[in-house]
């Protein structure tokens, strides 16, 4: 008998479980344990033999790509229960792949010893080098360092060559962290309530609601970039003013008393 079946007439292909097991690039045991955890659609039985289909192979193929992106079995019976009541599993995962996806658009760098002594020079001290590992920007080894990000590597070397000691960039940068979390909730409030409040109800989303929903996270991830990054500025432009105004009084004073 061919490896592979192919039945009469207009019938698909159809395989036995070590067929599928191969054909799938897994082994008899894995395909055993996930028909036993019901990832896997029962197959067509004819007599003592099971006949399963190409549906049974996208099926694995699918697990294994889901599995590969970091999913758990759990996680994956969750979607492919989701789909099979009525919910599409490729939508689903593409809602999730939206939801997920990282914000930032970071370069990590990385820097020898030598050249971060070249540019921080005594300030290079082991309770700088402790409170960046802290706020998780870098990692350390014997031959250097490696920043999260070259945009923030870059603007801290700029400042300390403009004269701000590296330990207060340091302490902003601690300072501003918990203010961009706050920020974060806030925004992860208002899509959680107002955009995928649906996914925290207990009835199935209605067809094409995945993709409906995939679709308004993709529009509103750049809004809310643009309302922070506005926001911000024109909060900066409040505060320079205010306390250029301060500066000014001061001086003024300064001058009358001398």
């Amino acid at each position: 008998m061919d490896k592979v079946r192919a039945a009469a007439g207009d019938r698909k292909r159809e395989y036995r479980v070590e067929e599928l097991a191969e054909a799938a690039g897994i082994t008899t045991r894995t395909l055993r344990f996930y028909r036993e955890r019901r990832l896997l659609q029962p197959p067509r039985k004819e007599g003592r033999i099971a006949w399963y289909g190409e549906e049974h192979l996208a099926r694995l193929r699918m697990i294994g790509e889901l599995l590969e992106r970091g999913h758990t079995l759990g996680g994956i019976a969750e979607l492919i229960g989701a789909g099979e009541s009525g919910r599409d599993v490729a939508e689903l995962i593409g809602l999730e792949a939206a939801i997920v996806a990282p914000w930032s658009d970071e370069t990590p760098v990385r820097l020898d010893w030598d050249e971060l002594k070249s540019v921080f020079g005594d300030q290079l001290t082991e309770e700088n080098t402790d409170e960046s590992i802290a706020q998780g920007y870098i990692t350390v080894g014997e031959d250097g360092i490696t920043h999260v990000s070259r945009r923030l590597m870059d603007a801290t070397r700029e400042l300390v060559a403009e004269g701000v000691p590296l330990s207060a960039v340091l302490e902003a940068s601690r300072r501003t962290r918990e203010h961009v979390d706050a920020i974060a909730e806030i925004f992860i409030e208002v899509v959680s309530e107002h955009l995928l409040s649906a996914l925290a109800a207990d009835t199935p989303l209605p067809p094409g609601e995945a993709t409906r929903l995939t679709e308004r996270i993709l529009r509103v991830r750049p809004l809310a970039r643009t309302v922070a990054d506005a926001q911000f500025t024109l909060a900066m432009d409040r505060r320079v003013h205010v306390e250029y105004a301060e500066l000014l009084r001061q001086r003024r004073e300064n001058g009358s008393e001398a």
